[in-house]
């Protein structure tokens, strides 16, 4: 039997609304893959506008104060992204660092018209590692964010796009937005604009499928592969990019032809001598070879592919951050009063493993437990917090033996 609690998020999704203006059925239904969708502030719920997420101030806070490295910026002008010797150097004395964001030499850069991307804040600013957590379990997909900071009248990157999903969210000023449709629909990672590149100028020069100008408040979804430029207009403009790095159909293939080195027709040599550039000498052998794929993929165990398929995407989502001090206090002192909860975020199944024990299967990671914990297991990651004199084993004495290891492994947290 397996448990997982790796379902996307409920149906109200609250922070999806703070992106979309539509319900969330119906964005899955119209939008998600298929077209943009501009939602105006007026629209959307939640807080107004997005600085609790991000504002000018956050910014200054994390290129003065924060110790920023590379990769964490970059700085791109007139299209072109500049090298980080630019703007970064010595961490200062015991820092024994070199590459560290340097305030002035940025704000010289800015001032001359530079635009900056803070990348990653999914893993470095709070109110985003936590809202990016929260949409990411919503969608049930990953996500990556970055900030886009332009001065005003500025363009930091030419005309391209995006093999992922993105959700804009306009923080402070105003920028126009062009948006052109694919040159290639849903473009794979390996697919990247530049490869396009002679195609994407001229559609951009076409007319735009969408030419709108976001203030802040707005919104903007638009599906991977469509063409984008966005230009700062009399004032400087602060974005932030929330990418949805979406597991596609061809993942699964991918998968498929792993598992079919297992079949012994597929791993044969080609016949001694063939000249593989003769198309006329391939085409018995590649005929053969479809044939034995064919047959292999109707055996295809679907188990076996979302396997892989797991140990692919987990990694590419964090559960909650934990804060290792006060944790390990906690799990000390712990009484069966306390209560616990899974930690936020966390992907994990339980399986049986033969008639006495079971595995709970986290990233990168297994754990073993005696069956007879399976219930109580299942009863502190699925649901709720918890009482921890509650969890189903025969006395306190387990229970506590029990919830400490699930804290001190950061499966749970304090409720």
């Amino acid at each position: 039997m397996t448990t997982s609690n790796d379902a996307p998020g409920g149906s109200d999704r609250p922070a999806l609304s703070r992106c979309v203006s539509v319900e969330p059925a119906k964005f899955a239904a119209a939008h998600w893959g298929k077209g943009p969708l501009l939602s105006r502030a007026a629209e959307l719920t939640g807080p107004a506008g997005f600085t609790d997420l991000l504002s000018p101030d956050a910014v200054d806070e994390l290129l003065s104060r924060r110790g920023l490295r590379t990769p964490f910026l970059r700085v791109a002008k007139q299209g072109t992204v500049l090298p980080p010797a630019r703007y970064t150097g010595s961490g200062g004395a015991g820092a024994e660092v070199g590459d560290q964001v340097i305030d002035d030499k940025i704000m010289r850069l800015y001032a001359d018209g530079a635009t900056l991307v803070l990348q990653g804040l999914h893993r470095i600013w709070p109110p985003i590692v936590d809202f990016a957590r929260r949409l990411g379990a919503e969608l049930g997909q990953p996500l990556q964010v970055n900030a886009y900071l332009t001065p005003a009248g500025n363009q930091g990157f030419a005309t391209h796009y995006d093999t992922h999903d993105v959700f804009v969210l306009q923080v402070d000023g105003a920028k126009r937005w062009r948006i052109h449709p694919p040159v290639l629909p849903d473009p794979l990672e390996r697919q990247a604009w530049g490869g396009r590149a002679d195609e994407v100028t001229a559609t951009a020069e076409g007319r735009p499928a969408l030419d709108v100008v976001l203030a802040p408040g707005d919104a903007l979804y638009l599906p991977r592969g469509w063409l984008h430029s966005a230009q700062a207009l009399g004032e400087r403009s602060l974005h932030i990019t929330l990418g949805v790095r979406a597991l596609t159909r061809y993942a699964l293939v991918e998968e498929l032809l792993g598992l079919a080195a297992e079949d012994a027709r597929l791993r044969a040599t080609l016949p001694f001598g063939l000249e593989v550039s003769d198309a006329e000498a391939l085409e018995p052998e590649l005929t053969e070879t479809v044939e034995a794929l064919r047959d292999w993929l109707l055996r295809a165990e679907p188990a076996a592919v979302a396997e892989r398929l797991r140990i692919r995407a987990w990694p590419t989502a964090r559960p909650a951050p934990v804060r290792p001090l006060a944790q390990l206090e906690f799990a000390d002192r712990l009484s069966p009063e306390d209560r616990i909860a899974v930690r936020e975020g966390l992907r994990w199944q339980l399986v049986d493993d033969g008639p006495d024990h079971v595995v709970l299967r986290l990233v990168g990671r297994t754990l073993r437990f005696p069956a007879y914990c399976a219930p109580a297991v299942r009863m502190a990651l699925d649901g709720p917090s918890v009482r921890v004199g509650d969890l189903p084993l025969d006395d306190d004495a387990d229970r506590l033996v029990l919830a400490r290891r699930l804290l001190r492994e950061a499966l749970a947290v304090p409720a």
